[in-house]
């Protein structure tokens, strides 16, 4: 089982993504990854925003945790705050998958982008329910 974080930075109404190939349709994603042993949860969240992002972040509360079963993935997903850095200043080699992109999207253009309906509306109300295990990752619809 791995254990996987990702940050949600929201700003007047708009979201950091970063362009990525993924294991999916969509090419925009959270920026996060797996948590590398000995780290903790806001250490990995961390770092993985600074090298895919070059944002620097402060941790904040708990949205949800979901799992994909086939891969064997737990999906750790926190509200974040930047508090520093340069947005696309991403480190270089350190993603298996190059980034192409990196900005903040208005939350209304998430369907455009392959993210569904329920994640925006999600997203929109500050993730009621937040702090919870939503069960697979199809449930906040991902």
């Amino acid at each position: 089982m791995h254990t996987r974080v990702t940050g949600i930075v929201i700003e007047d109404g708009q979201i950091l993504l970063l362009d990525q190939d993924t294991d999916g349709d969509r090419s925009w994603s959270l920026p996060g990854g797996k948590v590398e042993p000995g780290e903790t949860l806001e250490e990995a969240l961390k770092r993985e925003m600074l090298e895919e992002t070059g944002v620097e972040v402060e941790v904040g509360r708990l949205l949800y945790v979901c799992d994909v079963t086939h891969a064997h993935v737990v999906h750790i997903t926190f509200e974040a705050r930047r508090v520093g850095g340069q947005i696309g200043a991403v480190t270089e080699g350190a993603d298996t998958r190059p980034i192409r992109q990196v900005e903040f999207v208005k939350l209304t253009e998430l369907p455009g982008l392959g993210f569904s309906e329920r994640f925006m509306t999600l997203c929109q109300d500050g993730f009621p329910g937040a702090g919870t295990y939503m069960g697979p990752k199809a449930a906040i619809g991902l």
